[in-house]
């Protein structure tokens, strides 16, 4: 499960994210994550490898990723429900190298599992485009 910790996720971050995302970058970030998770959601973990942040992509293989995503999210079912919790902009995270980051947090409930926390880490990558960094469930 740590594994699919990309290195960029943050109890301290995580506990700050209260209101709604509002800046720009937010809500830019917060698109990407969504595309983004629509391909997790679908099963297509590969294509969701494909389309990660090159940071994201140096940490994990992309069967690695398939495999762990296949070992984490199979068991939970279909998603029944996802409501965003927050979304907080920085461009610092221990472990990470410096650059613009949106930490977002989803509250998930999925068929056989409600009440899960996800954070979704995308950042603005060399090509000026958001992509995910990095994906947690709790």
């Amino acid at each position: 499960m740590k594994k699919i910790m990309v290195g960029v996720v943050m109890a301290i971050l995580v506990a700050g994210l209260v209101q709604a995302a509002e800046s720009n970058e937010e809500k830019q970030a917060v698109a990407a994550a969504e595309a983004w998770l629509q391909l997790v959601d679908g099963g297509q973990y590969a294509e969701s490898w494909d389309e990660a942040a090159t940071i994201f992509k140096g940490a994990i293989t992309r069967e690695q990723w398939e495999q762990a995503l296949r070992n984490v999210r199979s068991p939970l079912g279909k998603l029944v429900n996802r409501n965003l919790l927050g979304a907080k902009y920085v461009t610092e995270l221990p472990g990470a190298p410096d650059g613009q980051y949106v930490v977002i947090q989803y509250k998930t409930d999925y068929e056989n599992k409600q009440g899960i926390v996800e954070t979704i880490t995308p950042m603005l990558d060399k090509d000026q485009t958001w992509r995910v960094s990095g994906y947690y469930i709790k």
